[in-house]
C-alpha cells in the first residue's frame, strides 16, 4: 500500500478531489501557504496496484507536472473506504500488485545512481570471480556475484525504453558496457599478475580447472539462465520487492564469463576468451530482451497517447535488434551444443570398441581400467586426437598386444586416424 502527498496548483482544487470522490478514497487536505502557486495539499492512502489508475485520471483533469507527487510506502492504513478499494483491485487480476509507473522509473533511476560505488563494487566482485574461478571454488565465484551491482543498468534501460526516457536508456546501456569493460580488463590484470608472481603453480593451464571449464562450452541452457534473470529481475521491480536476490541471478550470468574471458586474456588462451566472451555477450542481451518484453507486457507505458505511440516504436526496433543479434551469436551456441552432442556420441561409440575388442577370446584376462579421450583445440567441432586405455592384466601374464587392436578398430569407426595409447598396470588380488 501507498500513501500519496500531491500538490493542488490554483484552480484545481475541485477537480482534484472529485477524482478522488470517484474512486471512493479517503483524503485529507491542509492549505498551501508557500505561496507558489498551490493552493493545498491532499493526503490520500491507495492500494499499490490502483496508484497508477489515479494519477492518470489526476493528470487528464488537469494536475500539470508542475504539481509534485509524493508516493511513500505505507505499513499500515485502518479505513474502511480503503478496505473496499483494495478489495475492487485484489478482485481485479489484471492489476495484481505492481507498482506505478513513476515509481517503477524512480527505483530504476536508484538501482543507477552512483556510478563510483558502481565501479568500485564491479572490479572487486571480478577480481574476486577470478580468484574463485583459479582455485576452482564455487563458494567464492558465489560470493563473487552477491556484490556485483549489475541488475541496475540492464533494469534502466528496459524501463526507460517503454516509459520512453532517454536519459535513463543512454545511462543503462553506458553502464552495462563499462561494467562488462571493467570486469573483463580487472579480471585480466589480476590474472596476469598471478601468473607473473606465481602465486598459482608455474605452467597451470586454466583449460583443466573445472570452473574454467564450465563456461567454455557455452550452450542454448545458458541461454535459459540469462532470460530467466530478466524475467526475474523485471518481476522484481515490478512487484516493488528488493531486488538484492534477483541480482545475484543476473550476476551468475554476466560476472563469472566475464572474469573467465580475462583469464584467457592473460594465459593467452583466445579459445578461452572468445568461448566465455560469447557467453557474456549473449547473456547481456538476453537480459535486457527479456527484462524489456515483461515491462511492455506488465502495461508500462508513458500516459501521453503521443509518446506511447514513439514508445512502442522505439521497444518494437530494440526488441528486434535484441533478437537479431541474441539468433547471430546463438548460432555458436548451437554450434557448440551439437559438438557436445556430437563429442558425447563419439565418445560412447570409442568406449564400445574398447568393449568390444576386450570381449575378444583373446584379451579375456584383461581388465579395463580408465579410458581418456583428448580432443583437437579447436573452439567447435573438434575431433578426438588422442585416445588414452588403461587396462590391468594379472602378474605373469605377457602384454597383450591390445594397442594395434585398438587403434584399427576405432580408426574404422571413426573414419579418421587417432593415435591410441595403451597404458598397462599389473593388477595384484589380494587374499
Amino acid at each position: 500500500m501507498r500513501l500519496l502527498q500531491v500538490t493542488i496548483p490554483t484552480g484545481k482544487r475541485e477537480t482534484v478531489l472529485r477524482v478522488l470522490e470517484d474512486y471512493e478514497i479517503d483524503y485529507v487536505v491542509t492549505e498551501e501557504t508557500s505561496h507558489r502557486g498551490y493552493t493545498a495539499i491532499v493526503y490520500f492512502p491507495l492500494p499499490s496496484a490502483a496508484v497508477q489508475d489515479v494519477l492518470d485520471d489526476l493528470q487528464d483533469a488537469g494536475l500539470s507536472d508542475e504539481a509534485y507527487t509524493v508516493v511513500m510506502a505505507a505499513e499500515t492504513v485502518v479505513s474502511r473506504k480503503f478496505d473496499k478499494l483494495q478489495k475492487r483491485y485484489e478482485e481485479d487480476e489484471d492489476n495484481g500488485e505492481q507498482v506505478a509507473r513513476e515509481e517503477l522509473r524512480a527505483t530504476a533511476e536508484d538501482l543507477v545512481r552512483s556510478v563510483p560505488t558502481y565501479v568500485i563494487l564491479t572490479v572487486v566482485s571480478a577480481v574476486i570471480a577470478t580468484v574463485g574461478l583459479l582455485l576452482d571454488s564455487p563458494a567464492v565465484v558465489v560470493g563473487s556475484m552477491v556484490i556485483a551491482p549489475l541488475i541496475g543498468p540492464a533494469m534502466s534501460a528496459s524501463v526507460g525504453t517503454v516509459v520512453d526516457d532517454a536519459d535513463l536508456v543512454d545511462r543503462g546501456i553506458k553502464l552495462q558496457v563499462l561494467g562488462l569493460v571493467l570486469a573483463v580488463v580487472a579480471a585480466a590484470l589480476f590474472a596476469l599478475f598471478i601468473r607473473v608472481t606465481s602465486l598459482v603453480p608455474p605452467g597451470l593451464d586454466p583449460t583443466t580447472i573445472g570452473q574454467v571449464e564450465a563456461r567454455l562450452a557455452p550452450d542454448f541452457l545458458s541461454l535459459v539462465v540469462a532470460l530467466g534473470a530478466g524475467v526475474a529481475g523485471a518481476m522484481s521491480l515490478t512487484a516493488g520487492v528488493s531486488s538484492a536476490l534477483v541480482g545475484v541471478m543476473i550476476a551468475v550470468a554476466l560476472i563469472p564469463p566475464a572474469a573467465t574471458m580475462g583469464i584467457g586474456i592473460a594465459y593467452g588462451l583466445p579459445v578461452v576468451a572468445l568461448s566465455s566472451g560469447v557467453l557474456t555477450l549473449v547473456n547481456v542481451l538476453s537480459i535486457n530482451l527479456a527484462a524489456l518484453i515483461v515491462f511492455w507486457y506488465a502495461g508500462y507505458r508513458p500516459h501521453n497517447f503521443l509518446r506511447r505511440e514513439e514508445a512502442y516504436s522505439k521497444t518494437v526496433k530494440r526488441v528486434g535488434v535484441l533478437v537479431a543479434a541474441i539468433a547471430i551469436l546463438s548460432l555458436f551456441l548451437g554450434a557448440v551444443t551439437y559438438d557436445s552432442v556430437s563429442s558425447a556420441e563419439i565418445e560412447r561409440q570409442i568406449h564400445a570398441d574398447i568393449d568390444a575388442v576386450l570381449d575378444e577370446p583373446a584379451f579375456e584376462e584383461v581388465v579395463l581400467l580408465d579410458v581418456s579421450v583428448r580432443q583437437t583445440e579447436r573452439v567447435i567441432f573438434s575431433e578426438p586426437e588422442r585416445v588414452t586405455v588403461t587396462v590391468g592384466v594379472p602378474p605373469g601374464m605377457d602384454p597383450p598386444d591390445l594397442a594395434d587392436r585398438l587403434d584399427d578398430r576405432i580408426d574404422r569407426s571413426l573414419e579418421h586416424d587417432v593415435t591410441v595409447e595403451v597404458r598397462i598396470v599389473r593388477t595384484v588380488v589380494s587374499q
